[in-house]
C-alpha cells in the first residue's frame, strides 16, 4: 500500500488507478494541502497509469467536507469568491479529465464531498452511504445547484433547505445522482468490475465518448450551473445572520452548534407523514 501524502494517496492499478482521500483522523475533511495534492495527481493521471481513474475514501467514509478548523470566510468577498472558486474548478478538472472517472462512495458524504461526487462519469454508493448537506448553515447555493441538472429542481431544494438534510445511497438512485447503490462489502468489487470492462475500449474512444456526452449535458444546463456557486456562497457569508453563527463556532465550539440544528431529514418527516415510495432505512 503507497503512503499517504497531504492526505492523498495513489493506487494503481492494472485496469483503474485510486486516488485514495485518506485523512481517516479528520474524517477525510479537506484541507487546503489535500486540495492541492488532489489536483496535482489528478493532473499526473492525465497521462500515465491505468486507462480508468477511480475516487473513493479510506477509513469510515468518503468525506466530510470542507475542514472547519480552516474555514475562513473573513477576507474581502472577492477573496471568497476567488476561493470558493477554486474548489469548483478543481472538480471540473474531474469532469474534465480525458479518463473516464468512477467515484465510490462509503459511508458519510457531506457537504463539498457531495459536491465533488456529483462530477463523477460513474457514481457506485454503498446502501447505507449518508449524504448530507452542510449540518450549519453557514453558506448556500454551493452544492445543490450542481445537483439540479441531475435530481431535479424540487429534490435539489429539498435537499439544501434543511440544515445537514440527509439520503442513503438507494434514495440517491432514485433520485438519479447515483448510478447504482450495492452492498458496502461488495462497493470496491463492482467499482473494479465496471472499470476491467471499460478498459477494453481504447482509450482514445473513451476519451471522445465522455467529451460528447459531457457537450450534450453542458448544452442542457450543467456547465451554467457553475457559473454562480461561488458568488451566492459568497454573498451568504456576508449576512448579518450567518455571521452570528460563526460566532457562536468560535465561542461556543462545533459540537453545540451542531447539535443546535439536528434534527430529522426530509425523508424522515415525508415517511412520518405516510409518504408512499421513499426507499431511505
Amino acid at each position: 500500500m503507497t503512503q499517504a501524502i497531504d492526505g492523498i494517496r495513489l493506487e494503481p492499478g492494472e485496469a483503474i488507478d485510486w486516488i485514495v482521500l485518506d485523512r481517516p483522523e479528520a474524517a477525510n475533511a479537506f484541507s487546503g494541502k489535500m486540495l492541492e495534492r488532489f489536483s496535482a495527481v489528478l493532473a499526473e493521471r492525465r497521462g500515465a497509469g491505468a486507462p480508468v481513474l477511480g475516487i473513493r475514501g479510506a477509513g469510515k467514509g468518503f468525506g466530510a467536507g470542507m475542514d472547519l478548523g480552516e474555514y475562513n470566510a473573513n477576507g474581502s468577498a472577492m477573496d471568497d469568491v476567488l476561493r470558493l472558486s477554486s474548489c469548483v474548478e478543481r472538480w471540473t478538472a474531474v469532469w474534465r479529465h480525458p479518463k473516464p472517472v468512477i467515484i465510490a462512495v462509503h459511508g458519510y458524504c457531506m457537504g463539498v464531498a457531495a459536491q465533488l461526487a456529483t462530477f463523477a462519469d460513474i457514481l457506485i454508493v454503498s446502501e447505507t452511504a449518508t449524504i448530507s448537506e452542510p449540518t450549519i448553515p453557514i453558506g448556500g447555493g454551493f452544492i445543490a445547484p450542481i445537483w439540479a441538472s441531475q435530481v431535479g429542481g424540487r429534490r435539489a431544494k429539498e435537499f439544501a433547505f434543511l440544515p445537514g438534510n440527509r439520503i442513503d445511497g438507494r434514495t440517491a438512485v432514485e433520485w438519479g445522482w447515483a448510478n447504482a447503490a450495492v452492498p458496502e462489502d461488495q462497493l470496491m468489487a463492482c467499482a473494479e468490475a465496471l472499470a476491467s470492462r471499460m478498459a477494453q475500449v481504447p482509450a482514445s474512444v473513451l476519451t471522445m465518448k465522455k467529451r460528447s456526452v459531457n457537450r450534450a449535458m453542458e448544452a442542457a444546463g450543467f456547465a451554467a450551473s457553475l457559473g454562480a456557486v461561488a458568488e451566492s456562497d459568497a454573498l451568504l457569508h456576508l449576512e448579518p445572520e450567518v455571521r452570528a453563527i460563526r460566532d457562536r463556532l468560535r465561542t461556543d465550539g462545533l459540537k453545540p452548534v451542531v447539535e443546535s440544528f439536528a434534527g430529522p431529514s426530509s425523508q424522515d418527516i415525508f415517511r412520518r407523514y405516510g409518504c408512499a415510495g421513499t426507499i431511505e432505512s
